[in-house]
């Protein structure tokens, strides 16, 4: 059986301006990454993505991205699908809500001192599709996920800031 695995053309160990939160000071292009994955288990109905900042100053980390109901035929995401090219995302995916309260692709926001960020960027490969829509918060979809979940990749990306 082959490894499912992720991997991005526009991420390296480090997070960039281009990913960045537009808001909040940050400056950023508040642009998702180009995302694709491979050796998806049999039996895959769906796919989910998400992303997760557990250093955040919250105590409870941050949730930046949390997309469900990818067709089990897509396994690619094109830079922007989530945030600045919503027509690039695939028909029938659906955005849920990340921490900042409103749906879709939400970048890091570099609080000056807050030290090294990990953002966990992961594909959830899932056995059925997820019964919520775009109001779902990450919590939720998490909670729907765990049970439909057949196997998982991450990629670590670093902010120091």
């Amino acid at each position: 059986m082959e490894t499912f695995t992720l991997s991005s053309n526009e991420l390296g160990g480090q997070m960039t301006p281009r990913f960045f939160f537009n808001d909040w000071g940050a400056g950023g292009e508040n642009v998702s990454p180009q995302l694709s994955w491979e050796n998806a288990p049999e039996g895959t109905k769906s796919f989910a993505i998400t992303m997760y900042d557990p250093a955040a100053p919250t105590g409870s980390g941050w949730w930046h991205w949390v997309m469900f109901n990818i067709p089990a035929n897509v396994t690619e995401l094109k830079s922007g699908a989530g945030s600045t090219a919503p027509e690039l995302k695939p028909a029938g995916a659906v955005s849920g809500l990340t921490d900042f309260g409103k749906p879709g692709y939400g970048g890091p926001v570099p609080i000056p001192g807050s030290g090294f960020h990990p953002y966990a960027i992961t594909v959830h490969a899932l056995n059925t599709t997820l019964p919520l829509d775009d109001k779902a918060n990450p919590q939720l979809v998490g909670f729907n996920m765990g049970p439909a979940t057949l196997a998982k990749a991450s990629i670590l990306v670093y902010l120091k800031v």
